[in-house]
């Protein structure tokens, strides 16, 4: 066994896979059927899995390779529907934006990607940058840098300011008048240009600003500021394009008006009422919590200086109501997707979303299947992704134990990733 994992090691090194590679694993997750099964093999050519087979086969052919994972608990790829991979919290983030340029982005976002694919994220989508986002996912794509898949919205797209006015909080003198173009949009043609703008641009999804945030440049959190009519219109452009739509909401009212509009998924929720979550359940809106990205900027928010004064109130106000309003969503029936608003907090923390959506009350087994089929059906990638099936792209990651048993193996345990017939992490 030695020998064999030592000989892919040294292939592996020079670029040269194995013509197939036999995963032996003790524990497999099941994410369709939501079971955990036990010693099963996983065959994997190339970039896509070929066949599951009960017991550890052994195979005929020397050029194959095994991979022992008899001691793991193996399950797909996860997928996270909220990061932010071009930057990463710190207090200098708000003076970034004058001192930093593009390049020195791209750069740092590199270490970002890599640390989110080590940590058992084989694919994310991205809901917000500069556009060095769709840079990364194509440079990703390409195999020329390391990091999950990407789905991008590229630059967010919010009102005259709201939260994604790009210029909120600078001097009168550099604010300007941004447009559809930079994504900022106030009517209804307004919404259908930005939303083209974003095609243009290359993007895979559309994410909008459907009220007030807490890390922006602005004094209220919770405000809606789209018209109904605004979200009706980005929803039917994006339909028009091939893309879904991800909407940013704390405030009760702007969820309303976006979920009635026909996004696909409203992001955080943080003060959504009964009568939204009933409404979303109607829709068949998907509800994003980021339980993590609330606790992480109550903690920062607590740390003097850390965030600029006017950002503190509303960090502290809405950050600790997110897993509440998670709980009872989800004994609402409202349907739950996996994300973590990564970026707000540190990228390869993500895992720890999990911990917190058990503790919520969401059983560990549909936490993982959020991560996966879930999400693997809003990305409209359900044949592909989400599952450890034939024909089905091979990203695979193990966990030291089993996350049924033990949910904090999800932050703190991942030992093996794969993604697409490739072995990053062992």
């Amino acid at each position: 066994m030695k020998r064999i994992l030592f000989l892919l090691a040294v292939l592996l090194s020079f670029g040269i896979t194995a013509q197939n590679t036999y995963l032996h694993c003790g524990k497999l997750i099941d994410t369709k059927n939501g079971k955990v099964l036990k010693n099963k093999t996983i065959v994997v050519s190339g970039k896509k899995i070929t066949a599951i087979a009960d017991g550890f086969i052994i195979p005929k052919s020397q050029d194959d390779a095994i991979i022992d994972l008899k001691n793991k608990t193996v399950m797909p790829g996860l997928i996270d529907m909220h990061v932010h991979i071009e930057g990463e919290s710190n207090p200098r983030a708000y003076m970034d934006r004058f001192t930093k340029n593009e390049a020195d982005v791209a750069f740092g976002a590199l270490k970002y990607a890599e640390k989110t694919l080590m940590a058992g994220f084989t694919t994310v989508r991205d809901l917000g940058g500069s556009g060095i986002n769709i840079s990364m996912r194509n440079a990703i794509a390409k195999g020329e840098v390391v990091g999950p898949r990407i789905f991008t919205a590229g630059k967010a797209i919010g009102t005259t300011g709201g939260h994604a006015d790009p210029t909120n909080g600078f001097k009168n003198s550099l604010k300007g008048d941004p447009g559809p173009k930079e994504g900022v949009i106030n009517s209804v043609d307004d919404a259908r240009k930005a939303v083209r703008q974003r095609y243009k641009d290359g993007a895979d999804n559309i994410k909008i600003t459907a009220t007030g945030g807490v890390l922006s440049m602005a004094k209220n959190g919770q405000n809606p500021q789209f018209t109904l009519e605004e979200v009706k219109a980005i929803c039917e452009a994006a339909k028009d394009y091939g893309m879904i739509v991800a909407a940013h909401a704390h405030g009760d009212e702007g969820m309303q008006r976006a979920v009635i509009g026909g996004v696909t998924t409203i992001e955080h929720g943080t003060l959504m009422s009964e009568e939204t979550m009933d409404l979303m359940v109607k829709h068949g809106t998907y509800y994003v919590p980021t339980i993590i990205a609330g606790k992480k900027v109550v903690e920062k928010a607590k740390i003097k200086g850390y965030f600029p004064a006017i950002i503190v109130p509303k960090a502290l106000e809405i950050g600790p109501k997110i897993q509440e309003t998670f709980g009872k969503a989800y004994k609402k029936g409202v349907k739950i997707a996996f994300g973590t608003d990564a970026g707000v907090f540190n990228h390869g923390e993500n895992g720890e979303e999990f911990m917190y959506m058990v503790e919520a009350g969401m059983p560990a087994m549909e936490a993982i299947q959020s991560a996966t089929i879930t999400n693997a059906d809003v990305l409209e990638m359900d044949n592909e992704l989400g599952q450890i099936a034939k024909g089905f792209i091979a990203d695979i990651i193990a966990t030291d134990e089993d996350p049924t048993r033990n949910i904090k193996t999800m932050a703190t345990g991942v030992s093996f990733v794969m993604k697409e017939g490739k072995i990053y992490k062992n």
